[in-house]
């Protein structure tokens, strides 16, 4: 095939679209083994950053951006004519949730409009963006036949109705595996899941990441490459939904959860640890499992065990209030005009990704119980808008001063920086509900009950 040619001398040009946290590190990936690479986004104000060779995400260093622009591997454009030019086009867009917690296709849809109107025979098209099981062949796969007959009707010619997938085209889904700011593993060193629609798009998706992943997994279809990417994030959803509840029954209790996994895990085998906190965020484990809940229904199946752990997930700022309630009201305060500052924004430690972060509901439900709510993040001065949320607020900095003027310090998001100041805001603050842990070693106090004089809670 004349594709696996040009992949295999690196002179296929590869097009991303959206540069996000997933599409930009891919993009880097094939600049720096060779490739020339194309970056599409419509977000106007990233293309001069990127095409300047500086960075807009955090843990993606400027210096690898930098050196794919001056080598003219890499450039970034809104300009999706340029689609045209691409021999292999991978789509890394978002796949968010509507208001009724059904799949929102709405920039996958979008996507492959713009790349079925620049369109043209022997490229391929991977969809990477986590989706519901069918979302490749059922609404790509129709753009893309249908696309070359648009563009001949255009200009009066109807001698051709459809491309066809296999031959005169390729298309696959490959879902992304990537986690912000990992240590151990990069878009590289991750294994790639790869299915095809037909056996010759698989063997050009395949030829295609080898050349930049560690290891390649092909399956048999696109629906089960999708299937795998929400098998991955419905595992840890409902595995964190279970640890989220025992720790409301072991609270119950008196008995300190974190105590409990860290006994638990010392078992060698049958064992995988798992870890509460006041609710999910990324962009992955708090909405993929919905994806397939949606499809089920198409099936007449309940899939009542992921619900229920997306019910729990969901209810976990709820409880984090609860137990807020439970301190104000052991040191005599209320929560109506408490004066609030959350430690943390983003929705993991050590990054500035902010989606789906459980921080913004937090805020959220105290504002409207009458708190008055600042935050801190030492990766996030500033809250941009989400989808939801159109917050107006700025890091307050961490000094004893600001510390000490507020009654409530509530610990979200587990940074090293907290960590590594745990004495400190321990000493200057009048009233701390820790939802991650962070304070325990610092506090001398491994049982999770108040301590310090009702000064210390576990939520």
């Amino acid at each position: 095939m004349e594709l696996i040619k040009k992949i295999d001398n690196y002179s296929a040009v590869i097009g991303i679209i959206g540069l996000g946290y997933v599409g930009l590190p891919l993009a880097l990936e094939f600049a720096g083994k060779g490739f020339p690479v194309l970056g599409f986004d419509i977000d106007e104000a990233k293309i001069p950053i990127l095409n300047s060779g500086k960075s807009y995400i955090k843990h993606i260093k400027a210096e690898k951006i930098k050196n794919a622009v001056e080598n003219k591997k890499f450039s970034a454009t809104s300009d999706f004519s340029r689609l045209r030019s691409c021999d292999a086009v991978i789509i890394c867009v978002p796949t968010p949730l509507d208001e009724h917690k059904g799949p929102d296709l709405t920039y996958i849809v979008n996507s492959g409009k713009l790349v079925a109107g620049n369109f043209r025979k022997g490229q391929l098209v991977v969809l990477e963006s986590s989706t519901y099981p069918g979302t490749t062949e059922e609404i790509l796969l129709p753009m893309l036949e249908e696309s070359y007959n648009l563009t001949n009707t255009q200009k009066g010619n109807n001698s051709q109705s459809k491309l066809v997938v296999g031959k005169d085209f390729y298309l696959a889904f490959s879902p992304e595996r990537e986690d912000p700011n990992n240590p151990d593993f990069s878009t590289a060193t991750i294994p790639k899941i790869v299915g095809g629609v037909t056996p010759d798009c698989l063997k050009v998706a395949v030829a295609l990441y080898n050349k930049i992943i560690v290891k390649t997994v092909p399956v048999s279809s696109p629906k089960v490459a999708e299937s795998a990417k929400l098998l991955e994030n419905i595992y840890r959803s409902v595995n964190i939904a279970l640890v989220n509840e025992l720790k409301m029954v072991f609270d119950r209790m008196d008995i300190n959860i974190w105590e409990v996994i860290e006994a638990a895990k010392t078992k060698p085998f049958g064992f995988q640890a798992f870890y509460p906190g006041p609710g999910l965020g990324g962009h992955c484990i708090p909405i993929d499992p919905f994806y397939l809940t949606w499809k089920a229904r198409e099936y007449d199946i309940n899939t009542r065990f992921i619900e229920l752990a997306g019910e729990v997930n969901t209810a976990m700022p709820y409880y984090v209030v609860e137990k807020i309630f439970e301190a104000l009201n052991k040191n005599k305060k209320y929560l109506n005009g408490t004066k609030t500052l959350i430690l943390g924004a983003s929705y993991k430690k050590d990054i500035d990704d902010m989606r789906e972060s459980p921080t913004l509901k937090l805020i959220e439900i105290l504002r409207k119980k009458g708190a008055e709510v600042d935050y801190n993040d030492p990766f996030i001065p500033k809250l941009p808008p989400t989808r939801k949320y159109k917050y107006n607020m700025t890091s307050v900095e961490l000094t004893k001063e600001n510390l000490s003027k507020y009654d409530l310090i509530l610990l979200s998001t587990d940074h090293t920086y907290y960590k590594e100041n745990a004495e400190f805001i321990l000493e200057n603050s009048k009233l701390i509900i820790d939802t991650r842990n962070v304070f325990s070693q610092k506090s001398g106090n491994s049982t999770g009950s108040a301590i310090n004089n009702n000064k210390l809670f576990k939520a």
